[in-house]
């Protein structure tokens, strides 16, 4: 069962992800989030789309459990739950959204394309200016694919609410 730390990280990223608040995730609300990063962006439509669409089709894959096409949060959870002993399946898909935050195809993540996916996120504009140095706790300014993965691992899969993962869409929700 998903501890009240979990729950509140998950919360949080379904809550931004729901468009229209109907308490259910579907394929248009992977959709929405493309179109607000590519709006952010001003490119990479195609490559953003792809992307969004892929983990949604793994999420509903993993997450449906009644298959109406729809995932609630409660659904979510019960995935949730299994992470921590499927490593794997969270860093492929960390490398998935590695591969969409990393906007010049360095290799790194940067704070101006951490912000960028916050603020796509989210759907509004973000501070993430204390939010970042946390995730980035080598201090070199950016995130390597192995931070991240890191990062990703810990907010997923992770329990332990002191971890910078933690921080990996911004803020808890409060209860």
């Amino acid at each position: 069962m998903a501890s009240d730390l979990q729950r509140r990280k998950v919360a949080g990223v379904f809550d931004a992800m729901d468009v229209d608040g109907d308490g259910f995730l579907e394929e248009r609300d992977f959709r929405a989030l493309a179109d607000r990063w590519t709006a952010l962006r001003g490119a990479d439509e195609q490559r953003l789309t792809s992307i969004m669409l892929g983990w949604w089709a793994t999420l509903l894959a993993a997450s449906d459990q009644n298959r109406d096409n729809k995932v609630t949060i409660d659904e979510v959870l019960l995935v949730v739950d299994q992470l921590p002993e499927m490593p794997e399946t969270v860093i492929a898909t960390a490398d998935a959204m590695f591969k969409a935050i990393d906007a010049d195809g360095d290799g790194y993540v940067t704070a101006s394309e951490y912000r960028q996916m916050i603020e796509a996120w989210n759907g509004t504009e973000t501070d993430t200016d204390t939010i970042f140095p946390a995730l980035d706790t080598d201090g070199d300014g950016r995130l390597s694919r192995a931070e991240f993965a890191t990062l990703w691992f810990e907010f997923w899969a992770g329990n332990n609410a002191d971890a910078p993962g933690t921080l990996v869409f911004g803020p808890l929700v409060t209860t």
